[in-house]
């Protein structure tokens, strides 16, 4: 998808929503990497461009702000657009110089071809020679992009699969993956699964690559093997985008609503279904102390979620709650709307009240000018 002219801060923040629908929308397999950098590309834009409207503010209030002047805020082209100092096109090279890594090893020691030597030539590189490792503490956005994990070598383990995923293809090797229970989990296309399985050192392939949670008595992946994986449903690349899709939005959940530990998207619903149907008026004035910017991010997350999965009722709730929290009545009450159309009866039903009252403080929102300029 091309676009004519210069990209401009603001134009980067709308192309690159654009450029990752038409990929999403061809769905060619090598597109994912490419689609997890122009999710980088938008977030990074609006955090650039509200930088930059801070500035201006200081330089209007008479203050200095030298680095403005310094900053270039325009591009030849999206694939240009900076990303801890690379452009999109120069972090896509650099999974192809690991996988260039990968086959200079396998040449030194004159390996084959072999599944699981190549598979060990890619451990090697990955995790001993660049020192990959896999976050278990999730609450750095870094950790859940692309280009900063390839940078830092730590992030999250759907961000460590996909650059797993990536490096293999560039190998000829295919990686395939599912969702089981919390985790994504991945493993090389065979139909011998038993040696994946198989002790090296203490390990198997399949525990070292896909992390703790395989080894963990309390996850769904801890009674997986060589007989049960080739059961299991495959993911698509579209499943795999949404999986790192959601940690971004309970991510930035979390840190909107810091002011708030433990605070979940869906709390103001239950009261609201269980209050009396004495007819009240809506107080708004304790509303939430959120971080305007992370819920923004956290909203960004949730509409890319909904482009892979539109009839997902859960996520559209989600959604919704998003919107709520952020004081877009109108717009939480189409969205919940629709959730209804496809919830469950029981969700439906708790749905329909906190509905009814967004409707009210959507009204009530509107009255609030006409109240103010009545006052002498």
């Amino acid at each position: 998808m091309t676009f004519l002219g210069k990209i401009s801060l603001g134009r980067a923040f709308s192309c690159s929503r654009e450029s990752l629908l038409h990929i999403l929308n061809i769905e060619k397999k090598k597109r994912k990497e490419k689609a997890m950098l122009l999710i980088a590309v938008e977030d990074e834009a609006f955090m650039s461009y509200n930088r930059d409207m801070d500035a201006r503010a200081v330089v209007k209030e008479g203050r200095e702000a030298p680095s403005l002047s310094k900053v270039t805020y325009e591009w030849a082209s999206l694939d240009a657009f900076p990303l801890a100092g690379k452009s999109i096109t120069a972090w896509l090279s650099e999974l192809d110089i690991i996988a260039k890594q990968v086959e200079a090893e396998l040449v030194s020691k004159e390996i084959g071809c072999h599944l699981v030597q190549v598979l060990e030539a890619v451990n090697f590189v990955l995790f001993d020679l660049r020192g990959f490792t896999r976050s278990s503490l999730l609450n750095n956005p870094k950790q859940s992009y692309l280009h900063q994990v390839l940078k830092s070598a730590s992030g999250s383990g759907i961000m460590l699969s996909i650059i797993y995923i990536e490096v293999c293809r560039r190998l000829g090797v295919t990686i395939v993956g599912a969702r089981v229970g919390e985790e994504f989990l991945i493993w090389p296309k065979t139909e011998y699964t038993e040696e994946l399985f198989q002790l090296s050192e203490g390990e198997s392939w399949f525990a070292k690559v896909n992390g703790g949670c395989v080894k963990h008595p309390g996850s769904k992946a801890f009674d997986l093997n060589s007989r049960s994986l080739p059961d299991i449903e495959l993911g698509s690349n579209r499943d795999i985008i949404a999986v790192a899709l959601a940690n971004l939005k309970r991510l930035y959940w979390k840190r909107a609503s810091r002011a708030h530990p433990g605070l979940l998207l869906t709390s103001p619903l239950r009261p609201v279904h269980h209050i009396s149907d004495q007819p009240r008026k809506f107080d708004n004035s304790n509303a939430l102390t959120l971080r305007p910017q992370e819920l923004r991010l956290s909203i960004m997350s949730s509409e890319r979620l909904l482009i892979l999965q539109p009839h997902n009722w859960a996520l559209r709730r989600d959604h919704g709650m998003l919107l709520y929290h952020s004081r877009r009545y109108g717009e939480a009450v189409q969205e919940l709307s629709i959730c209804m159309a496809f919830a469950p009866v029981e969700e439906a039903e708790i749905l329909e009240p906190f509905v009814e009252k967004l409707h009210l403080m959507r009204a009530e929102s509107s009255w609030t000018p006409m109240e103010f300029s009545s006052r002498p």
